[in-house]
């Protein structure tokens, strides 16, 4: 039997970064997080005139992970490890902050300078406490080694980020149990995918509308469905009139004390406080 769908959050709007615009189901007063996950921002889609593209400038994170993951237009990534990778459509960017890492994330200037559409997602994933200081990592993965499902031979598909469907599994690496897809049902289509019940789980509408769970709880566009932890499946159906495109994310709760302060997510204020002395005196390093 599938999982019913427990509440269905509707986005705020908000900026972020330099000023661009996202769409976001939490945190906020309705939801403050689905553990693991922190935080989850819709990027756009937002079409810029040309010279008008704006990003991230040099800002830190400590304590988790961000996840950015690109449907339209071009990003550039530079970081205080040395690290630095370009950002296009289907590609996806896991970036371990652990320790701290000062990192941006800007439109690249080719793509500042013709406009067009920013179209993605950036999602905070919390480390638990042992690896809060972990080394940082970095995993730039293009479109073409992102695996993909054909589900009916009619148009339905699964872009596998983070986790496995059926025999395929992501290339990307992750520190605790995680899924992370991205489905595109044909008007009609259903998707059901396997999720222990110790994991939360929950669905955000890109595009279209479905219906979710054993309860066929409606999500339209912006909005995120929250599963029980009821049963083993998770479940979408797009409805017979449109094609419905979604995330798919799930992950083993850590159940740990979770302090936040802007970039830096820790278990009690005073690894918060350090954190700040630790950037203020240019531990996490500065991009040259």
């Amino acid at each position: 039997m599938p999982r019913h769908v427990s509440q269905v959050i509707q986005t705020v709007q908000t900026l972020e970064g330099g000023g661009f615009p996202v769409r976001r189901p939490f945190p906020t007063p309705q939801c403050s997080q689905v553990d693991p996950f922190l935080l989850l921002d819709h990027m756009g889609p937002k079409d810029w005139l040309p010279g008008e593209a704006i990003g991230a400038p040099d800002h830190p994170h400590r304590g988790f992970e961000t996840v950015t993951y690109l449907l339209s237009g071009e990003m550039e990534h530079k970081d205080s490890q040395g690290n630095y990778g370009k950002l296009t459509p289907g590609d996806v960017q896991w970036m371990t902050a652990g320790a701290g890492v000062v990192h941006s994330e800007m439109p690249t200037v080719e793509f500042r300078e013709r406009g067009g559409v920013t179209n993605g997602f950036q999602i905070w994933v919390n480390l638990p406490a042992k690896l809060k200081l972990t080394p940082p990592r970095y995993q730039d993965t293009p479109a073409a080694q992102i695996p993909e499902v054909d589900l009916d031979g009619e148009g339905s598909r699964v872009r596998i980020i983070a986790g496995t469907v059926g025999d395929t599994t992501a290339v990307i690496d992750t520190h605790t149990p995680i899924t992370f897809l991205h489905v595109t049902l044909q008007p009609g289509a259903a998707f059901t995918h396997a999720v222990p019940p110790s994991q939360n789980a929950m669905a955000y509408v890109i595009s279209g509308s479905g219906q979710f769970g054993e309860n066929a709880q409606t999500a339209a566009a912006g909005q995120l469905a929250v599963f029980a932890n009821d049963a083993e499946t998770v479940t979408a159906s797009a409805l017979p009139d449109a094609p419905l495109d979604l995330l798919v994310l799930a992950g083993e709760p850590l159940n740990e004390p979770v302090v936040r302060y802007g970039p830096f997510v820790m278990n009690t204020q005073e690894e918060i406080l350090q954190a700040f002395q630790d950037y203020q005196s240019g531990k996490m390093g500065v991009i040259s």
